[in-house]
Parts: C-alpha cells; structure tokens; sequence
C-alpha cells in the first residue's frame, strides 16, 4: 500500500508540473496557467516577479474580485476574520484584494502550491450558490460539531511527505476508542475539489497517527452529489458524507 501511494504521488506531482505553462509578460511578471481549474471550469492563473533577488507570486486579486462579482462579497467582520485565518493557514498575505506570497529560489515551488491551495480553499469556503445564503459551510460544520459536543481544533495545518503544507478543516484527537480524525467541509463538491483533499490526505497520512482517518463532509444542500466524487473518495480511504445525512456518522465523531 506505501509502494501504491508513493507511486501516485509521484504521479501526481509530475502531471502538475507536466501541464504548467510559463508566458512572459512586460518583460517583468511570468504568467503561470497551473493544471487546477475554478469554478468556471478556467485553469488558475497566477503571477510572479524578480525583485531584488526572491520573488512575489500573486493571484491579480482574481479569487475575490471573482467572488465579489458573483455576489458573494467578503465585507463582513466574521468573513473577514474567517478570510484571514484561512490565508493565515497557509502562510499566504492580502494585499489589496489580492492573494499573495513571497518565496526564495529553494521554497518557489512550495509558496506556488500554498498559494494555489488558498485560492482553492476560498473559493470553496466563500462561494454560495445563493448570494442570499448568509452562513458559510465551513461555520455549519462547525455548529454542528459543537451541537454534539465534538471536540475539535479548527483550521489545522500539516506538512506532508513531500514537504508541501496543507490546511484542514477540523481534526478530531485520538481517544480511547477512536484514533485521529480529519473532517474536511467541501462546500462546492466537484472533481477539482475532491482531488485536492484526497492527495492532501494522502500526502499528509502517513505523518500522522496510525489508523487516523479522513472524512470529507459535502455539501447537497442545494444539488445532489455527483457518483464520481464519492467513489473517488472511498477509493482513496476517505469516507464520504452528504450533509443531508451527516446525524449517521456523529456517534463516530463524538467518541
């Protein structure tokens, strides 16, 4: 089972880079089309410049003018507050609307993939599919957990086998009768969405406690769950949860 994930984390680690694209712009900015692709179904884009011997990376401030634009505006103080503690999990800055990152020759691999990894996770954490919709998936799962009194620690980072960082959601300690948990809230659940917590998990698991486990709890409140992304989970030891029928699995929470 190691020698299968290390394999398909090789795998995947070469198709990033085997589908990034470099254009030079103005003779200064390097424009970087990465395989990842938003809600529209776009490749992400991102942008980075020389200055004085590192580099600044930067999104153009397009994931949240893209949230603004669909009506999904982060002005208020909790989403505010929320924003900076997701960004803050992965070492990324807000710089007029824009999300950015400074790195050095040896870790520009590693801020590109913190930077790409918070553009996804606001995405997913900030998009509703009714701008009307005041509560954030993420604070649902959290009400829901503190409801049952499941004891967690929100927002939690871990470094991976391959070195890169990645933020969870809410993990679960061990007890006495259960191991560790990873709960990851998707909001908007789709291939890119999925992908991206299952190579995460996998590439973080193997640093963690033995038999800890993953659930990804996903959002049908407004459309049902596509089959794909459930079993692309289950074949990768995730466990699945719709919201809709998340009371089935608190009792293994709350343990």
């Amino acid at each position: 089972m190691k020698n299968e994930i290390d394999n398909l984390l090789n795998q995947y680690f070469n198709w990033l880079k085997d589908r990034t694209m470099l254009r030079e712009m103005n003779g200064e900015w390097m424009e970087i089309t990465t395989p990842f692709l938003d809600r529209h179904n776009d490749r992400l884009q991102i942008y980075a410049k020389k200055i004085n011997g590192s580099y600044l990376i930067t999104d153009d401030s397009y994931t949240i003018e893209d949230l603004s634009l669909s009506g999904c505006a982060l002005d208020s103080k909790k989403r505010q507050d929320l924003l900076k503690t997701v960004l803050n999990g992965f070492g990324v800055a807000l710089e007029h609307n824009a999300l950015t990152v400074k790195a050095s020759a040896q870790n520009f691999a590693r801020s590109q993939h913190n930077l790409i990894q918070a553009m996804l996770a606001v995405n997913d954490m900030f998009y509703l599919a009714k701008p009307s919709v005041e509560s954030l998936f993420f604070e649902d799962v959290a009400d829901w957990l503190d409801s049952h009194d499941v004891r967690y620690t929100p927002r939690v980072k871990f470094t991976g086998k391959s070195g890169y960082d990645y933020l969870f959601d809410f993990v679960i300690p061990k007890s006495k009768k259960c191991p560790e948990r990873i709960v990851q809230a998707i909001n908007a659940p789709n291939k890119n969405s999925t992908q991206a917590f299952i190579f995460s998990w996998h590439d973080t698991k193997e640093n963690r406690a033995p038999n800890a486990q993953a659930y990804a709890v996903l959002n049908d409140e407004e459309k049902n769950l596509a089959q794909t992304a459930i079993d692309a989970l289950k074949n990768y030891d995730v466990t699945p949860v719709s919201w809709r029928e998340r009371e089935s699995i608190i009792e293994l929470l709350a343990k």
